[in-house]
């Protein structure tokens, strides 16, 4: 679209007490250009600074119209229900105040969507974590640049994209079919109004572009509502939002119910899982939410899920009350999964979860070797090496036959990722499961070098895994689970750095992962930067 079309975009911004990030959100959005031809900004009763930032804002920019609402919602869906009844434009958009919209995301949308006649347009999205900008792409995989999609039902798999924020809207279907969000403090809003979008059969055109930054400050002060999970609150608003799209869906087409009840299996579930702390008050709160939300949903869905859901499931569904090795559970539910050892089979010799919880692996054994939920461990062999322990699962890997081991270092920031040389793996007699062990040489001060000239500077962060080879031919890339006294920071003289501060840690699914400053540049950064996010929890706390 060039500047000489005529503006055809409401974007609506929805604030609330986010007076120091709604200015940038806002000035993103205006600087989409022409084509949009206003910014609607809804202030949900904010209590800090947010409505003066966007008056003073309106008094210098025509196109933003401030709306100030007299009472606080709860929640995101009246505020952007409010913003649709103000807007006056062909098609409208939605920004959360502490995200952004990258240069030339509406254009790309517009432009899309009037070429196939789409009421709904779709564009890529990334999560920004901050402060280390480190994207995650939004459903990678999910879309294909360039295609229409005809009839959503034809394509189940759109259930998993619960977003709102990356796409454009055609105003007039929204009238049409009554589409609105949830009223007042309903979280989890985006799933309610994706499902009505979907169950009203639009056609979706799907475009390359990036359209939308979602930041993520797991640090601040005040988190968004989806990352506030210190109750079982969170978990009972998102299953209740879950089961009203799911019902939405199924009553549109059967094939959009079935599959949304498999993504909350898949995705959901998961999630949350490997996210259950050690409260025990909240874990069985959460067990029992859980089991009575699965008790509504028909077996064939059950069966539908992936080996690794389903497994998980049928856990939940034997005990009423979290089993003692729920640990175990959450580190199978992290991405990719483990599962650790101890390896139980049944009087058949099938393979089970335990002894105490027969529940059967049902599909382990056909699953690829690339799939299977390996666990491997890491522990510290002097200075500038790592011993690995390749655990057997239920035989599978002595079938294949792993042969060498590879570290692999990913950037948290994104890009490819750095591969140390690989070392033969040898049989571990001493290990109650016949695994494999290797020890592992490397240089961190050349992984520091490999990442200053990806553009990695003060701080390098990397997730540490690993790529296994078998003799026939079939490959396994997991991550590490840190043992001993691999997680001690030190600080290593360097010739090329001077001094390389070095801190493994584990992440919040139990895997390995290392944070490099290279300097006395980068070890000043890296104690600001603990300090900072000390700050942040005491503030929160």
């Amino acid at each position: 679209m060039s500047s000489a079309n005529p503006p055809t975009v409401s974007v609506v911004v929805i604030a609330y007490n986010d007076a120091g990030l709604v200015g940038e959100a806002v000035t993103s959005a205006l600087a989409q250009g022409p084509v949009v031809a206003e910014v609607i900004a809804v202030n949900d009763a904010s209590s800090d600074g947010t409505a003066q930032v966007l008056d003073e804002l309106a008094a210098v920019h025509p196109r933003l119209k401030v709306v100030h609402r007299t009472e606080n919602s709860g929640g995101c869906g009246t505020p952007r229900n409010d913003g649709i009844a103000a807007a006056s434009s062909p098609y409208v958009l939605f920004l959360d105040s502490d995200d952004v919209l990258p240069p030339g995301a509406a254009e790309a949308l517009v432009r899309a969507a009037e070429e196939h006649r789409a009421p709904v347009t779709v564009g890529a999205c990334v999560r920004r974590e901050l402060p280390l900008h480190h994207d995650v792409p939004w459903v990678p995989g999910l879309y294909t640049p360039g295609e229409v999609i005809e009839r959503p039902a034809d394509r189940p798999e759109l259930v998993r994209d619960t977003l709102c924020v990356n796409k454009l809207y055609d105003r007039s279907f929204l009238d049409k079919h009554a589409i609105r969000f949830p009223d007042g403090r309903f979280i989890y809003e985006d799933f309610v109004f994706t499902a009505r979008v979907l169950a009203a059969a639009p056609r979706i055109a799907v475009i390359g572009d990036l359209v939308y930054v979602w930041h993520v400050r797991r640090g601040a002060a005040q988190v968004s509502i989806s990352l506030d999970r210190k109750d079982v609150g969170n978990w009972r608003a998102r299953v209740e939002a879950h089961r009203t799209a799911s019902r939405t869906l199924a009553a549109a087409s059967p094939e959009l119910g079935r599959a949304c009840q498999v993504k909350f299996l898949e995705y959901d579930l998961r999630m949350y899982l490997r996210e259950l702390g050690k409260d025990p008050d909240y874990q069985a709160a959460w067990w029992t939410l859980t089991r009575e939300y699965l008790d509504t949903f028909d077996e064939a869905v059950f069966e539908a899920a992936a080996p690794h859901a389903r497994w998980i499931v049928r856990v939940l569904r034997a005990t009423a009350t979290p089993p003692a090795d729920v640990d175990r559970l959450t580190r199978f539910a992290a991405e990719p999964p483990r599962l650790l050892p101890p390896y139980a089979t049944g009087a058949d010799g099938v393979p089970v979860w335990s002894e105490e919880l027969p529940v059967e692996l049902d599909g382990l054994r056909e699953l690829p070797i690339a799939a299977l939920p390996v666990t491997i461990d890491a522990e510290p062999a002097g200075n500038a090496a790592v011993r690995l322990r390749l655990h057997e699962l239920y035989g599978r890997l002595a079938e294949a036959g792993p042969l060498t081991a590879q570290l692999r270092f990913v950037p948290r920031a994104g890009g490819d990722p750095v591969l140390a040389q690989p070392v033969a793996l040898s049989r571990d007699d001493d290990s109650d499961d016949g695994g494999w062990t290797a020890v592992l040489p490397f240089r961190l001060a050349d992984l520091a070098a490999t990442g200053r000239r990806l553009g990695l500077r003060r701080l390098q962060a990397w997730h540490v895994g690993v790529v296994v080879e078998c003799a026939d031919g079939s490959s396994l890339s997991t991550s590490l689970r840190p043992r001993g006294g691999l997680l001690r920071r030190r600080a290593l003289p360097s010739s090329r750095y001077g001094v390389l501060l070095t801190q493994p840690y584990r992440t919040g699914s139990g895997s390995l992962a290392l944070r490099l400053a290279p300097g006395a540049a980068g070890a000043l950064y890296l104690v600001r930067n603990r300090l900072d996010r000390a700050r942040a929890g005491h503030a929160s706390g």
